[in-house]
């Protein structure tokens, strides 16, 4: 028996050739021990232990409905192109976010599009001085590089803006080699980890700029694919439809004044004219 140091949702741990193999729950999958377990099996397992009631979390968690659910993955532990939940269905992308509308069962996805670019926001709890940029690049971009074994090329940038704190990941199709981690993999456990529900086994990730310790408000994950996401504007959530009726109005309003202000103006040259040729006028 042997225990999986990167992947806490596993059972029947075994030694091959001195590596640890354990079977993901949920799926039942061999995994590697020596390197991240994909997105997908991570899923998989989380979805399993949360309906059967073994699932750790939290003090302070909730549940991401729209974020988490049980995914439908190949033997390779990728997720499949297309996602059902009973009767209905969507295509996703490496990532296993959702890149259509919702349609039926009858729904075709060609291709698992890949995500090639992945932005990870984070807010940083409220603090009087901001923090050592340089310092700051330094710990993520090493953290990210050790702890989660992704090479250094594929992180692009590491933005520090008081509070926020942007980290870029970008890969290509044609840059991943067989051996390299997926960011969407990377990006999974990162955010876990600082949300303070890490995969690892007995290994929490501490983030400590210049010893001290920094704690995060929000974590936001975007994505962006080799293909543009196939949404219509009824999939638009009411939210978004709100602000994008309130910019209208705005433009809308804008305009309206703006001819108003350019006809008061226009009244006054004008009576500036009339006003001139009747005192010409009178001087005559």
């Amino acid at each position: 028996a042997c225990i999986c140091e990167k992947n806490k949702r596993v059972t029947n741990c075994r030694l091959v050739d001195g590596v640890c193999w354990c079977d993901s729950v949920g799926s039942g999958v061999s995994v590697n021990c020596d390197t991240l377990t994909s997105k997908c099996l991570l899923m998989k397992a989380e979805m399993t232990g949360s309906k059967s009631g073994r699932r750790e979390k939290p003090k302070d968690a909730f549940e991401d409905t729209d974020g988490l659910y049980d995914p439908e993955c190949e033997n390779t532990g990728v997720f499949k192109a297309k996602q059902c939940n009973g009767t209905t269905c969507w295509c996703v992308n490496t990532a296993g976010v959702r890149r259509t509308d919702k349609h039926d069962a009858d729904l075709k996805c060609n291709q698992l599009v890949r995500t090639m670019w992945i932005i990870i926001e984070m807010k940083h709890a409220e603090r009087n001085a901001p923090l050592n940029t340089e310092s700051l690049k330094k710990f993520f971009k090493e953290t990210i590089t050790n702890r989660y074994m992704l090479d250094g090329r594929y992180i692009t940038n590491v933005l520090y803006e008081k509070p926020y704190i942007t980290i870029d990941l970008k890969q290509n199709s044609s840059d991943k080699s067989s051996g390299d981690v997926d960011i969407a993999d990377v990006a999974y456990y990162f955010e876990k980890d600082v949300k303070g529900d890490s995969i690892f086994h007995n290994n929490r990730l501490n983030v400590s700029i210049d010893n001290e310790m920094l704690h995060f408000e929000k974590t936001v994950v975007y994505y962006v694919d080799e293909i543009a996401p196939e949404f219509s504007m009824k999939s638009l959530t009411p939210g978004l439809i709100a602000v994008i009726v309130i910019i209208i109005i705005a433009i809308v309003a804008g305009i309206v004044v703006l001819v108003l202000t350019r006809r008061r103006k226009g009244k006054y040259v004008k009576a500036e004219v009339i006003n001139f040729s009747l005192w010409s006028m009178c001087r005559e």
